[in-house]
C-alpha cells in the first residue's frame, strides 16, 4: 500500500491514544481524515479543532459521501478495541475497503525511517517518551508515535522536521496487545519488561515471553537490543545472531544506577555503563521506575551520539507523560497524584515511590480495575499491591472492551488487601467520602475512566473543601 496515494482515511476507535497519532500524522500530510470513537473528550474534541471529522455513533448512515461511494484511494484503520460486530466495522468488510490495524499502518509508515521500538508490559510510554524528548531537545530530527500526551510537547505525537538534511529517527512506542508490535521494523529495540498480562490474548506467560522474543527477532540485523534485567532473565537461552543485547537496571548490570535520591519534586542519580560515569542527574518526574525508563532512554541517546550536556540538560528538562507519576496538587495538608498503572507490578512500583517521597504521611489509594480478565487473573496480586496503601477505596472495574464475567467485581480483592481500612465506592461517593476521611496523600490508579475523576477532585481541592 502506498500511503501517498491516499485520499482519505478512516478511523474506528480514533480516541484511542494509539490511534490519534497515526490520524495527526495523516492530517498533516494532507490527506482527509475521518473517524468513529464510542464517546467524545477531550483527545477527540482536540482532534476535531485539528480538521478531523468525528462521529459517536455507530452507524453507517452517519458516515461522510466519501466513505458511502467507491473504496479506491482510501483507507480504514481500526483497533482491536472495536467490537466485532460493529455496525461500522461490518460495513467497511462488506464494502471491500482496505482495512488495515493500527499496527500494520505505524509498521508501514516507519518502514523505511530509523525505528527507535521500546515495548513492554508496562514502562514503554514513558520511556520512549525520554528518548524521544532527549533526541528532539538535542537537535536530532526526530519524530514519534507515543502511548501518552507528553507534557514538554502537549501530544502524542511529535513532527520530524521533513526540511532537514538529517534523515529521521522515529521514536516507536510498540504495543504487544495483540501481538501488535510484531508489525514493527526496529533498528534499535527497548524491552523495559515482560511481566504477565493480555493472558486473553496470550493464554499463559511462556506465550507472552514468546512474543517478546520475535519482536527482538525483528531486530535489524546486526542492530542493538536494550533490555531490562528482570526481562533478560526471562529470554536467557535465546541466541539473537548478530543482533547486540545490552542490560540494564536499577544496579548490577551492564548498564546501571547509583546513589539514587528520592525527593518531592525530582530524583537524583548517577548512570553508569561501561565507558561513562554521568553523576547527580536529575530528573524532574518521581519514582524509582521511572529511573529506570530513563536509564534506558539515557543508553538508547548515548547510542545516536548524544553528549553529557545534552542527556543532562534533557533528562532535567523532561516534564513526564499525562497520567504518568502526574503530580496534580501539591500542597501543606494534600498532595494529590494520578497514575495510569493498572497491573500488580506497576501499582507496586508507583505506591512504593510515593512512600519514598512522603513516609511520614497516610497514603489513600482511589483505584479503579481495568478489564475483567485482568482483574481476575491478577487478583492476588492486585490485593498485595494495593496494601501498600493506608486506606484503598476500589471502584468498580472497568470493562473497556470485555463483557462482565460473572462474579469478577472489585469486591473479590477486599479479603486479601491488609490495609487497615479498605472499600469498594461508586464514583458518585467518592468525593464526599473523601470530605469526610480527609487524605494526606491521595491517589488515583487505573487504565479506565478514573481520569474523568481527576478534574472533579482537583476542583473539590481548589474549592478549598479540602
Amino acid at each position: 500500500m502506498r500511503l501517498e496515494s491516499l485520499h482519505s482515511v478512516y478511523f474506528l476507535g480514533i480516541g484511542g491514544i494509539g490511534m490519534s497519532a497515526i490520524a495527526r500524522w495523516f492530517n498533516h500530510l494532507g490527506i482527509a481524515v475521518y473517524g468513529y470513537d464510542k464517546t467524545p473528550s477531550p483527545l477527540t474534541h482536540t482532534l476535531e479543532n485539528e480538521g478531523m471529522e468525528i462521529i459517536y455513533t455507530d452507524e453507517p448512515s452517519q458516515l461522510p459521501e466519501v466513505f458511502k461511494s467507491t473504496s479506491q484511494e482510501k483507507l480504514v484503520v481500526w483497533t482491536p478495541a472495536i467490537p466485532q460486530n460493529s455496525d461500522l466495522l461490518r460495513y467497511f468488510r462488506n464494502k471491500g475497503f482496505n482495512l488495515k490495524k493500527r499496527a500494520e499502518v505505524l509498521g508501514i509508515i516507519t518502514r523505511n525511517m530509523e525505528t527507535v521500538a521500546v515495548a513492554g508490559t508496562h514502562g514503554k510510554t514513558t520511556t520512549s517518551s525520554i528518548i524521544a524528548h532527549l533526541l528532539k531537545s538535542s537537535g536530532k530530527n526526530t519524530a514519534a508515535f507515543l502511548g501518552g500526551l507528553t507534557q514538554n510537547y502537549n501530544n502524542n505525537f511529535i513532527l520530524h522536521d521533513e526540511g532537514s538534511h538529517e534523515a529521521p529517527i522515529v521514536v516507536v512506542e510498540a504495543d504487544e496487545f495483540d501481538r501488535s508490535f510484531l508489525h514493527l521494523h526496529p533498528n534499535v529495540s527497548v524491552v523495559t519488561s515482560m511481566d504477565a498480562d493480555h493472558l486473553d490474548i496470550y493464554g499463559d506467560s511462556q506465550h507472552l515471553i514468546e512474543g517478546f522474543r520475535q519482536f527482538i527477532a525483528l531486530t535489524e540485523k546486526g542492530g542493538l537490543v536494550f533490555i531490562q534485567e528482570n526481562a533478560f532473565e526471562k529470554l536467557k537461552g535465546n541466541d539473537f545472531g548478530d543482533t547486540a543485547i545490552l542490560c540494564y537496571g536499577l544496579e548490577g548490570t551492564q548498564i546501571k544506577t547509583q546513589n539514587i535520591q528520592a525527593g518531592i519534586s525530582a530524583f537524583s542519580f548517577d548512570y553508569i555503563d561501561e565507558n561513562v560515569t554521568m553523576k547527580a542527574l536529575k530528573l524532574h518526574v518521581p519514582g524509582f521506575h521511572n529511573i529506570e525508563n530513563a536509564v534506558a532512554a539515557i543508553a538508547v541517546a548515548r547510542h545516536y551520539g548524544l553528549s553529557e550536556s545534552d542527556i543532562r540538560n534533557g533528562i532535567a528538562s523532561y516534564k513526564g507523560v499525562k497520567r504518568r507519576f502526574e503530580i496534580i496538587h501539591q500542597g501543606k495538608d494534600l498532595v494529590f497524584i494520578d497514575d495510569y498503572a493498572h497491573h500488580p507490578e506497576e501499582i507496586t512500583a508507583f505506591l512504593r515511590s510515593v512512600k519514598a517521597m512522603y513516609p511520614e504521611k497516610k497514603l489513600t489509594a482511589v483505584f479503579q480495575p481495568h478489564l475483567f480478565t485482568r482483574t481476575r487473573d491478577f487478583a492476588a496480586g492486585f490485593s498485595e499491591s494495593l496494601s501498600l496503601a493506608d486506606e484503598v477505596l476500589l471502584l468498580e472495574i472497568y470493562p473497556a472492551r470485555e463483557l462482565p464475567i460473572p462474579g469478577v467485581e472489585s469486591g473479590m480483592l477486599l479479603e486479601k488487601i491488609s490495609s487497615k481500612t479498605k472499600m469498594v465506592l461508586s464514583k458518585e461517593v467518592l468525593i464526599p467520602y473523601l470530605e469526610k476521611s480527609q487524605p494526606e496523600v491521595l491517589v488515583t490508579i487505573g487504565a479506565g475512566d478514573i481520569d474523568r475523576m481527576v478534574p472533579q477532585i482537583e476542583n473539590w481541592i481548589k474549592d478549598g473543601k479540602r
